[in-house]
């Protein structure tokens, strides 16, 4: 298998499972409200981070049109914003909020995602980075954006569907610890081989 598939998927997967603004606050309405009523709000989130992805590519492909040489630093920030997710992931506490008084509905989740520095940030890396040889064609950059995006409603889904049952297991410390060691590790490889630095020892 494609080292450089296997470095985008966990990536994508690790990057939009894990906590962050979408996935606690749909886990918080899961609980409170359940899925039928959150839907709403999941379809403003998932329409926002496809907005932000299509501005991220658009973003990525003009830098590197105009400075083509700026792809090697792209990469080295990209794989720095990993590792820093990689830190946070090992450090997350999966704290949920049960203080809503009524549903939020779709434009709370699309105005979540555009002041959302997690999903512009992710679109920015991904697209400058994995994905920079993908978006010469507006078609490819909405096709890899809609991709995405499906990513991100079955993981917004998935936490508001077992939002009660992920936040028992993960008030186990001992399963919590063990979660995020793996999902930081696969972070920090996906760092190491998007930096290029392991070229240097072949």
């Amino acid at each position: 298998m494609d080292p450089e598939f296997v470095s985008l998927a966990s990536f994508v997967v690790v990057a939009t499972f894990t906590p962050g603004p979408n996935n606690i606050s749909s886990a918080s309405m899961g609980i409170l409200y359940g899925y039928r009523r959150t839907l709403r709000y999941l379809l403003g989130i998932v329409a926002g981070f496809f907005i932000v992805l299509l501005l991220s590519g658009w973003v990525s492909s003009f830098l590197l049109s105009t400075f083509p040489a700026f792809e090697g630093v792209l990469r080295i920030i990209g794989a720095l914003y990993i590792l820093w997710l990689a830190w946070h992931t090992l450090r997350a506490s999966y704290t949920f909020e049960e203080e809503e008084q009524k549903p939020m509905g779709f434009f709370q989740g699309f105005i979540l995602q555009i002041l959302n520095p997690k999903a512009i940030i992710f679109g920015l890396t991904i697209y400058s980075t994995f994905l920079a040889n993908k978006i010469g064609s507006l078609f490819h950059l909405a096709l890899s954006a809609a991709i995405l995006t499906c990513v991100a409603f079955a993981s917004v889904s998935l936490w508001t569907v077992f939002g009660a049952g992920i936040r028992k297991y993960l008030g186990k410390p001992g399963i919590k610890r063990a979660i995020n060691i793996i999902l930081a590790l696969l972070l920090v490889w996906t760092a190491v081989d998007l930096s290029g630095i392991l070229t240097i020892f072949k």
